[in-house]
């Protein structure tokens, strides 16, 4: 049976939640992102005639756009926005997997034998606008690629249906650049033999393009192509991340301890960046060598920063740890979190920060978690 998979994409979706809320910054040029040396998190339509694009720095942005409006991004109520849209979508679709804050897809496959796949995405499109007031796009395929890639072209408000038979009709015109797993390097490296479009990409022999670009050329190969059996997978929200370090002897050493913790902060928040969370929760937990367990809370901006948690982290600790007596363990666990498409947090991190971090990923993303870390941290602990 030919699948039906659904990709809705909430238009602008950060700026639509700020119009939502002001309704004087409706059809004006608007950036949502941080402080003046910040970056943009997303920008109005009117703002992207000027050239303003997501990721830029404010202060080029302004150069571009100086009439520009800059409103500081607020993540809980983008989170309350999302969670009431993943509300809506769950009580009417059959599978519903949330890929990010504002992107969903649906499995809506042999629906159409009771209604037209086609019709009951538009009424739910249209529910979603009625209920929330939010903007949104969606494109109607086979599989999850295809229909992301539709969703895209379509935008904004422009929803379409891409059936089997037309899937490499849609896709060969096409730049290479809309294939969701095609970044930057991999673009200019293709470009290098004039392979720009997808139709050119999707007649390359699937043996040179691995030759090339290792284990991803067959997946690459394959999507251009229109083929891409990957699942939705049925939306279950993360409610936390955590972690604890028993020690092989209970120790009083504030300097190893404060460096456990720090390590703790790093790993769990590249794990958050990785996985595209962003936590306004942290808990500290200790134990003592008499087995007595305490914990203290603390609440703080949304954010993934390894920076902004290891302080909270350290400050919750000193606060937490008064008793003169042995630990054996301690924790630190990140809570209410919510899903962001962003490795880090646009409102708040300057230029220079989101540099670092982005420089740090990619060598853990290549190399793993442990290849590089903050000297804070580099006292290990001993697990028993």
């Amino acid at each position: 049976m030919e699948r039906s998979i659904v990709h809705m994409d909430l238009d602008t979706f950060f700026v639509s939640c700020v119009r939502l809320q002001n309704a004087a910054l409706e059809g004006i040029p608007l950036i949502v992102g941080g402080g003046d040396r910040g970056v943009v998190a997303s920008c109005s339509y009117e703002a992207r005639r000027f050239g303003v694009h997501s990721a830029m720095p404010i202060k080029m942005a302004l150069r571009l756009c100086p009439e520009a409006r800059v409103v500081k991004g607020d993540m809980e109520l983008f989170s309350r926005y999302s969670n009431t849209v993943s509300q809506i979508i769950e009580e009417k679709a059959p599978v519903m997997e949330k890929a990010s804050i504002d992107e969903f897809y649906l499995d809506i496959t042999g629906m159409d034998k009771f209604h037209g796949s086609y019709k009951w995405t538009s009424e739910l499109s249209s529910l979603i606008t009625h209920e929330t007031g939010l903007p949104i796009s969606f494109a109607l395929s086979v599989n999850k690629t295809v229909s992301k890639i539709a969703t895209g072209e379509g935008k904004p408000r422009g929803n379409l249906e891409i059936p089997q038979l037309m899937v490499r009709q849609f896709l060969n015109p096409l730049s290479i650049r809309k294939i969701p797993m095609v970044g930057d390097a991999t673009f200019k490296l293709l470009s290098r033999i004039a392979i720009r479009n997808i139709q050119t990409l999707a007649e390359m022999p699937v043996n040179v393009l691995q030759e090339m670009i290792g284990k991803n050329g067959t997946e690459l190969w394959k999507k251009a192509n229109g083929i891409d059996n990957t699942p939705v997978e049925p939306y279950r929200e993360r409610k936390s991340l955590s972690t604890e370090d028993t020690f092989h002897q209970d120790t009083t050493d504030l300097a190893f301890l404060r460096s456990v913790l720090s390590s703790m902060v790093e790993k769990l928040a590249y794990q958050l960046r990785s996985e595209g969370w962003l936590t306004s929760n942290v808990t500290v937990k200790i134990r003592y060598s008499n087995f007595d367990t305490e914990t203290r809370q603390m609440a703080l901006a949304y954010t993934s920063s390894d920076h902004v948690l290891t302080s909270a982290v350290l400050e919750s600790f000193g606060k937490l740890y008064q008793r003169r007596m042995s630990l054996r363990l301690v924790g630190v666990r990140f809570g209410k979190l919510v899903r962001g498409s962003y490795q880090i947090n646009l409102f708040e991190d300057t230029q220079e920060m989101m540099s670092l971090y982005q420089a740090m990923d990619r060598i853990k993303n290549r190399f793993g978690a442990g290849a590089v870390m903050r000297g804070s941290g580099m006292h290990q602990p001993k697990i028993r």
